[in-house]
């Protein structure tokens, strides 16, 4: 492998590391009036692996319905990828862990979530795009974000 090749940011693999989806009533989920109201939590972490300039990054996302008072659903997913990033300073490696290599995972969650929910005999979840560049500065910054 030449060294040009072996600097480039590499996707190694994107899999689907863990899913639940929780209908905590039951049967009794589809016998009354729908009046949704979604909570959702996102949240992502990476790690180093063994291998150089590696890491895993795990996106998560935690979707929860409710309706009148009562928790209907609940879908949760990690979408994770294996990287090797190129050489690169502290702050480009945090960045491109914590808002670049989400932003490639998300669409897959977004998909795994939606699909899951249809398959629970629910209408389609669509989720809205997420901005990951602020949330990665917001985590960064806690007392910015405390101001918005």
């Amino acid at each position: 492998m030449s060294e040009q090749a072996a600097s480039q940011f590499q996707i190694h693999k994107l899999y689907v590391k863990e899913l639940s989806f929780e209908i905590p009533d039951g049967v009794k989920a589809f016998q009354t009036e729908w009046a949704p109201e979604l909570n959702i939590e996102v949240s992502n972490a990476s790690k180093a692996l063994a291998e150089k300039d590696t890491h895993e990054v795990v996106l998560s996302i935690k979707c929860t319905v409710n309706s009148h008072g009562k928790t209907i659903f609940i879908a949760e997913a990690k979408q994770a990828g294996i990287f090797t990033l190129p050489a690169m300073d502290e702050t480009q490696t945090h960045h491109t862990l914590g808002a670049f290599c989400p932003n490639i995972l998300y669409p897959y969650l977004r998909e795994t979530i939606s699909s899951m929910v249809i398959h629970g005999g629910f209408p389609q979840l669509a989720l809205a795009p997420i901005d990951f560049n602020l949330m990665y500065e917001q985590q960064k910054n806690p007392a910015s974000a405390a101001a918005n």
